[in-house]
């Protein structure tokens, strides 16, 4: 039987001390075990086996509630964010204190019932995690298209005026923004150019990393470019 307290003692015993080391030049602290996401994935395919979402959802929350990276990793591909009110993820972004995590809570609040509003209200939080969370769950909307094409046009306008004075993981999450908005074509493409032209390289710090912060206009034009080949290679067949 699947319990909060089986799923810890697997998790500890899956945990290596090299992960450790390279969570923690990512921004991690020391409530880890180190777990690979290889191994996440096999845990969470092994949990889902059994076909218990109400389960499933419950021990989410119960793992989430440790306070453990690894735990909470997993507690967000169990949980069901359609459950969640505003007020428990806002509690959670609270709890997050590194860029990894608040990019998958704002990839798992993307799905709530209330992901536009809480992506906006987030941005404004003058918090460096949850306006990185924030900024994830735009992210989300902008490439399934549940932004329309006005509110793009008003982010890269934000983006532009705030960039280079903003916290260095919201920059990073911005310079994003500007990708997902190019690559969704259209107007938009020539609009997230321009915008990504103008404010010129963005500079972020990544720490012990070996992590790079890409060129918006280059990773545009080569993210679209590829598209354009898979699709011509997949008309040919």
């Amino acid at each position: 039987m699947v319990t909060t307290e089986s799923v810890m003692r697997d998790l500890e015993a899956a945990g290596t001390a090299q992960n450790r080391k390279i969570y923690r030049r990512h921004g991690a602290g020391d409530n880890q075990f180190g777990v690979s996401y290889a191994t996440l994935d096999a845990m969470e395919k092994q949990i889902k086996r059994e076909k218990n979402p109400e389960r499933d959802h419950i021990l989410g929350l119960e793992l989430w509630a440790t306070g453990n990276l690894d735990a909470q990793v997993l507690a967000l591909r169990l949980a069901d964010p359609t459950r969640l009110n505003d007020d428990t993820l806002n509690q959670w972004v609270r709890e997050v204190d590194n860029y990894g995590m608040a990019d998958a809570l704002g990839a798992f609040a993307s799905r709530s019932a209330n992901a536009h509003d809480l992506g906006y209200t987030w941005i404004d939080a003058d918090h460096e995690w949850t306006e990185t969370a924030g900024w994830n769950i735009l992210h989300h909307l902008i490439i399934s298209g549940e932004l329309t094409d006005a509110e793009c046009e008003a982010l890269l306008a934000r983006i532009e005026q705030n960039i280079h004075e903003a916290k260095n993981r919201v920059r990073y999450a911005m310079n994003t923004a500007i990708i997902n908005i190019g690559v969704r074509g259209g107007g938009l493409y020539t609009d997230a150019i321009n915008t990504a032209q103008l404010i010129g390289p963005v500079i972020v710090d990544h720490g012990q990393t070996g992590c790079k912060t890409p060129d918006a206009a280059a990773y545009i034009d080569k993210t679209l470019a590829h598209r354009a080949e898979k699709l011509a290679r997949k008309a040919a067949r």
